[in-house]
Formats: C-alpha cells, sequence, structure tokens
C-alpha cells in the first residue's frame, strides 16, 4: 500500500507537516506492507490560479505532477493549516489548478483528514471545510481528526504524541485508512 502525505501548508516549521509525517510513521508501524511518501506543496509552486491565466498557460506540468503524485497513490494522508479560519493560499491554489484537470482531484483515494494548530481549535475550521467537500472533489473520507495545541501535545524532541487521548484518536484514524 502506497500513502501520499503531505501538509496543506507552504510553511517550512509546518507543524502541519510535522503531523502528517508523524503519522504516516505511525501508520508503517501498523502495517509492514505500508511505504509513505512525503510531499511537499512548496515542490508544486504555481502561479495564481485564474480563468485568463489558465487560458494563457493551458495546464501546467506542475499541476499535472501534483494531479499523478495522488493518482499513482493507494491513499492519502493530509494535514490542513488553517489561515483565517480557511485553507492556505498556497494549498487553495494547487488545489483550484489540480481540480481543472479533474474536479474529482482526490481520485476516490481512501483519505484521512488531519488539521493542528497551537490553539484549541486544532485548524478545526478548515478541517471541518475539507471534510464537507471531501465527496465532491473524489475523497474516500476513512477519518478526520483535529490536534489542539500542538506544541502542548506533541513532544519535538522525541517526535510523538503526549496525549494519550489524542494519540489512540490517530491510531483508531490510521487503522481505518488501512483496512
Amino acid at each position: 500500500m502506497k500513502i501520499l502525505a503531505f501538509a496543506a501548508s507552504s510553511s517550512r516549521k509546518s507543524i502541519n507537516k510535522t503531523l502528517v509525517t508523524y503519522a504516516g510513521e505511525q501508520l508503517k508501524e501498523l502495517r509492514d506492507d505500508v511505504t509513505v511518501e512525503v510531499i511537499d506543496i512548496n515542490d508544486y509552486e504555481l502561479p495564481l490560479f485564474s480563468t485568463d491565466r489558465e487560458e494563457e498557460l493551458g495546464q501546467p506540468q506542475l499541476a499535472h505532477d501534483f494531479y499523478n503524485k495522488i493518482k499513482e497513490s493507494d491513499g492519502l494522508i493530509i494535514s490542513f493549516a488553517e489561515h483565517n479560519g480557511s485553507y492556505t493560499a498556497a494549498y487553495k491554489n494547487l488545489f483550484d489548478w489540480a481540480s481543472r484537470i479533474d474536479v474529482k482531484v482526490f481520485q476516490n483515494k481512501p483519505s484521512l483528514f488531519l488539521s493542528t494548530s497551537t490553539g484549541q481549535g486544532g485548524a478545526g475550521s478548515v478541517l471541518k471545510s475539507a471534510e464537507t467537500s471531501a465527496p465532491f472533489f473524489g475523497a474516500d473520507l476513512k477519518a478526520a481528526l483535529s490536534i489542539p495545541s500542538f506544541e502542548d501535545n506533541f513532544d519535538r524532541t522525541n517526535n510523538q504524541l503526549t496525549n494519550v487521548e489524542l494519540k489512540q484518536k490517530l491510531n483508531d484514524a490510521l487503522f481505518k485508512l488501512a483496512l
């Protein structure tokens, strides 16, 4: 089983990238037949989407490359960062370009959606938005989980969730993805 994992964030210090990488490592511990490729959406930076740009440029190769990464996978783990209660501009732009290739961007792949933030909300607003739109965009959403107060619940030195309840919830979500 090949899992594609990424943070919907362009921050080089993204806690969502830390979380999605950790989740991928945990999944590999649950199933020894899993490989996880963690990608950085900065490698797929595109001009700001508009229909004018699309008419001018067509479909940029990087949009196809991102779409094909999803196509080549057996499942997805995405951790959503939240900017002002919504998607980050970098993720939304990449998603918009990919959705012009195929509105079912997630290509019916089994998916786990995560989110985290330094605050109590755990980026729950963007996660809820992603959950609501998942079926329309072709995600076979198996589970979704928000991790609040990331710095209080994750030990960066030992690279692990320290909150036992949240760790169990993540393992349960990963199990649903790996079925």
